[in-house]
């Protein structure tokens, strides 16, 4: 059962970097594309209406956390996460697999499923693939996502090696408790740095027969070689014709390093977690706002940027701002930061259509790779 449809438009003739249409029930998605991240039904800071004029397709929310606080079946009762959220294009929800990993001080994995102490109130959940599945099927979003073990780094190989095979395991019980046909649901490839169990792990989902695939446990805290190492397995073993999703993944030197092996969508909670500490990505490089040399600076955040805060404010403006702890300081850097992630996006698909996506790599990385003064 599967709503959407995959098309690959165009190929990078020097890398596996392509562009492709992801058509959902709530609009086509362009590829390769980042997810704004909105864990609890909103990308913080940021109105849906904004969002979609900074060129966002499909977000991402969670199923724990909405699970916890204000529950699926409300959710549900009011008609789905798009009406409750506003948010008219398409939405992913993950499985609720990451909490494993980042929330392990309060959770004990059986094969049967997770139990989980509530960070709200102390009280138990137990949360097992067929229970994910309905959560995600109460929220209603267009992707969701088998219920998965995330390991942690470093692990051991035994370690690695049962988390995987239990990961696969839940996954042919997360298609089997799957009811809804107008959702896809993704499996999700595991197997920590070991190549041979991410070999394993591709090859056992694939078996399945999911409309998508995504790529997890990685960015938890591996050697980037061990990142591309891992990456160049799945580009291998991974169907050509499906989308492939490289989970938590998103600052401007992965999205290449994921795109040129093959990836085709990507989230990460970075441009707005950073944007409320001041941290601003530019095509010049990154700007700590909160510095002290922006004062009396009057210039934008950047001037090759045409977002709305950098067609409208200075940099000593915002700076006022975020050092005053104003609201607005957090919807501005926030608004900059996602502007320049989806655009960035942007260049990359053209440069895979038209070949020069080295070119266009050079360009938007040279600032980062050589970090000279201050911008």
């Amino acid at each position: 059962m599967t709503t959407i449809a995959f098309h690959i438009i165009g190929q990078d003739a020097k890398s596996a970097a392509r562009t492709g249409i992801l058509a959902t029930p709530h609009g086509l998605i362009e590829t390769p594309v980042f997810m704004p991240v909105g864990t609890k039904a909103t990308v913080k800071a940021m109105t849906p209406e904004e969002l979609e004029q900074l060129g966002a397709t499909i977000v991402l929310a969670n199923t724990f956390h909405l699970a916890l606080r204000p529950g699926d079946e409300l959710v549900h009762e009011l008609g789905g996460l798009h009406r409750f959220m506003n948010w008219k294009r398409a939405i992913l929800t993950d499985s609720g697999g990451f909490q494993v990993f980042s929330l392990s001080k309060l959770n004990k994995i059986t094969d049967e499923g997770v139990a989980f102490r509530s960070p709200l109130d102390g009280s138990m959940i137990f949360l097992t693939p067929e229970k994910s599945v309905r959560i995600q099927e109460n929220l209603g979003a267009d992707i969701i996502m088998c219920f998965d073990e995330c390991p942690p780094y470093p692990a051991s190989y035994d370690y690695v090696k049962a988390s995987s095979e239990r990961t696969a395991r839940w996954a042919e019980r997360c298609k089997a408790a799957h009811r809804r046909e107008d959702q896809a649901l993704f499996g999700i490839v595991q197997g920590g740095v070991y190549t041979e169990l991410r070999a394993w792990s591709a090859r056992a989902t694939v078996a399945i027969d999911f409309p998508g695939y995504a790529i997890g446990g990685l960015s938890v805290g591996e050697p980037k070689n061990e990142m591309i190492a891992a990456l160049g397995v799945m580009n291998e073993l991974l169907p050509r014709e499906r989308p492939r999703y490289l989970m938590g993944v998103g600052t401007p030197e992965d999205f290449f390093t994921g795109v040129r092996h093959g990836v085709d969508m990507f989230d990460c909670v970075m441009p707005t977690r950073t944007a409320r500490n001041g941290r601003l990505y530019t095509n010049e490089g990154l700007i700590n706002i909160r510095n002290a040399c922006y004062t009396r600076d009057p210039r934008p955040i950047s001037e090759s940027c045409a977002c709305y805060t950098c067609r409208n404010y200075s940099r000593a403006y915002v700076r006022h701002l975020m050092m005053s702890n104003e609201i607005l300081g957090a919807r501005l850097t926030t608004l900059h930061n996602l502007f320049y992630f989806c655009d960035l996006m942007s260049r990359i698909r053209d440069g895979i259509k038209r070949g020069n996506l080295a070119e266009v790599e050079e360009h938007a990385l040279a600032a980062y790779r050589n970090p000279a003064q201050t911008p």
